[in-house]
């Protein structure tokens, strides 16, 4: 019985001492061989510091650099860190905000979690944030944290180029393939936004060990546990931002647009719009405030009258009428009418817009700009069987007017085009009941009545006539630049219209000799054959808007220019030279002193008087 009970002693002791064993084994693996444990036991001393990257440049055609970063800091506070007794007036005073602010943003960091960080003050200035990091160990809690945010050097180009801002709750929300957090910049508008999965790049983590004062002391286990950013993917636009400004400057206080394509590849060279403002007042802290003014503003410089604005062409229309009409065979390049001032629509007249010798061809009813050939022509369009089937007429006719990308969205890689107008058979049947005939809309050969077209469906229906039967979509990216290997933008599509190369050769022909000996004398470049047409379009609520568009030179087109200037009269009174002058710009680089003249001229000619701060409209 003894032994029993000696043997159970034995075996008990043996248990508890083999677990001593474990245990001190097992402790001094934790504390001496295997660092992580200790290093987890610190994790009050340690934080993950996100690491934003640099968002992708943007170039021009030329290589220019248009968009690039500038590093700021955003000051991050965690209020469950923030002893009682700190000196907040201090704080204040090194980070230039008032007692109020302070006050409210911990309120706020309070309530949105104590144990998280919170953006306390965002955007701070490199000087600001060196100040504040002399004295960060005063500041238990709070710590710095680098940002980026936009610069526009050239000031320009601001509605296509667009800006970033704070991402919001419907745009967390909405992200599927990168998740946004709350606080980060996301592109707004503009190329910043329609290639905002490019540019963005992909944030880091940095793990840091920081002391009682919150000051990092270094990296965290050697940096296995931090995530590196990747900066985002730099952009080559097709933009000429030289071309860009001056146009702009033609536009100085005036409100229309200006569209420049390089015909042959569809890429856009400048896209203005009138009234613009500098991008660089949409950065940083002064964004809201300013983004408030620009749309209380009565000018509307926020919209892009370059694809937004929609207008009757007017005579400009008359180049693509000619083309459908030949290529139907309801005219023929001879075809001749005599002009007594008018066209008679029953008991009605609708005036030609000047006196001038008999049209006995297309060339020269384009160069006269003759309104009674254009409604014939348009006549013989829909009028094929003598007005029986004039709704299948003019379907015929719709469908080959829609080949020039009228009445539809071009497709442009930037957000808010709009389509335009031309209406369809259901659209006239519904208007007059199925009472219709040729003459009830006769005005549509002249680029009234209810087509309206954006000046860049203007510039690409020319740019179809310079390469005498195609367009390239426009676009606003040339390329995509990642880890430094270019990628073609993948977006680029041919569209073919197929009409005749003898009939584009003698629509080119008239709208050379416009120029030369018509409407558009004045628009004339020396040592560069200008081809285009003026377009005066009627306004019901004020003066007429002035309308040119054109190509340079009539062989192998560099350059096509579609300008409209609302409110300013005559097409080759103000739309034609602005037209001539960006086409000398971009062929030659330069202007003759002449030319340097009337460029000044236009320039200081103002329609209109912007002021962003004064010409607020009261959204009350």
């Amino acid at each position: 019985m003894q032994d029993i009970f000696s043997s159970r002693k034995l075996f008990i002791q043996a248990v508890i001492l083999i677990a001593c064993i474990v245990f001190i084994l097992k402790l001094f693996y934790l504390q001496v061989i295997d660092s992580g444990y200790r290093e987890k036991s610190n994790e009050n001393a340690i934080k993950e510091l996100i690491v934003y990257p640099p968002r992708g440049q943007i170039f021009d055609r030329n290589s220019k650099l248009i968009v690039h970063n500038e590093n700021l800091f955003d000051i991050m506070v965690t209020y469950n860190e923030v002893p009682k007794n700190i000196d907040s007036i201090r704080l204040c005073e090194y980070l230039g905000i008032d007692m109020e602010y302070y006050q409210e943003q911990m309120k706020k960091a309070k309530k949105q979690s104590r144990y998280k960080e919170f953006q306390f003050l965002k955007q701070v200035s490199i000087e600001t944030y060196n100040r504040f990091q002399e004295h960060i160990h005063k500041f238990k809690g709070f710590y710095g944290q680098s940002r980026f945010i936009r610069n526009y050097p050239d000031s320009s180009a601001a509605l296509i180029l667009g800006d970033i801002g704070e991402v919001d709750s419907s745009q967390i929300k909405a992200s599927e393939d990168y998740v946004y957090l709350s606080g980060e910049y996301i592109g707004k508008n503009g190329l910043e936004q329609s290639y905002e999965k490019y540019l963005r790049g992909q944030r880091g983590v940095k793990t840091v060990m920081v002391d009682a004062f919150g000051r990092v002391l270094g990296s965290f286990s050697e940096g296995q546990y931090d995530k590196k950013s990747k900066a985002g993917d730099d952009l080559i636009s097709t933009l000429d931002v030289e071309l860009q400004k001056f146009g702009e400057a033609l536009l100085t206080n005036k409100k229309g647009s200006i569209v420049a394509i390089e015909p042959n590849t569809g890429e856009i060279l400048a896209l203005c719009s009138g009234p613009t403002y500098d991008p660089n007042i949409l950065k940083g802290k002064i964004r809201g405030e300013n983004y408030a003014k620009l749309v209380r503003n009565k000018n509307k410089p926020l919209l892009n009258r370059a694809i937004q604005g929609v207008y009757p062409p007017g005579s400009i229309f008359k180049a693509a009428v000619a083309l459908v009409a030949l290529q139907m065979r309801a005219i023929d390049i001879n075809f001749t009418y005599y002009c007594p001032g008018y066209y008679p629509i029953g008991a009605k007249r609708l005036k030609c817009s000047h006196g001038h010798p008999a049209c006995k061809n297309v060339m020269e009813a384009l160069m006269h700009s003759c309104n009674p050939y254009f409604c014939q022509t348009f006549r013989n369009s829909i009028d094929v069987d003598n007005a029986k089937s004039i709704a299948l007429d003019y379907s015929k006719w719709y469908k080959n007017m829609m080949r020039f990308g009228l009445n539809q969205k071009l497709g442009l890689d930037i957000k808010n085009e709009k389509k335009g107008n031309l209406p369809d058979t259901g659209f006239y049947n519904r208007m007059y009941r199925k009472s219709w005939k040729p003459t009830t809309i006769i005005s549509l050969g002249i680029g009234q009545g209810e087509v309206l077209m954006t000046p860049l469906q203007m510039a690409n229906t020319y740019a179809t006539i310079a390469n005498r039967g195609y367009y390239i979509v426009p676009h606003l990216v040339k390329n995509i630049v990642k880890d430094g290997v270019k990628y073609k933008n993948p977006s680029i599509k041919k569209v073919m219209v197929p009409i005749e190369q003898s009939k584009y050769n003698a629509v080119i022909d008239g709208l050379e000799r416009v120029v030369v000996s018509g409407t558009a004398r004045s628009s004339k470049i020396e040592g560069i054959s200008l081809c285009g047409k003026t377009g005066t379009a009627q306004n019901p609520h004020g003066n007429d808007h002035s309308i040119f568009v054109g190509f340079a030179p009539k062989d192998n087109p560099k350059i096509v220019v579609a300008c409209v200037v609302e409110n300013a009269g005559s097409g080759g009174g103000t739309a034609g030279p602005i037209v001539s002058l960006i086409c000398e710009k971009y062929i030659k680089k330069k202007l003759s002193p002449a030319r340097e003249a009337t460029f000044q001229m236009i320039k200081n000619r103002h329609i209109i008087k912007f002021n962003l701060d004064e010409d607020i409209v009261d959204s009350q």
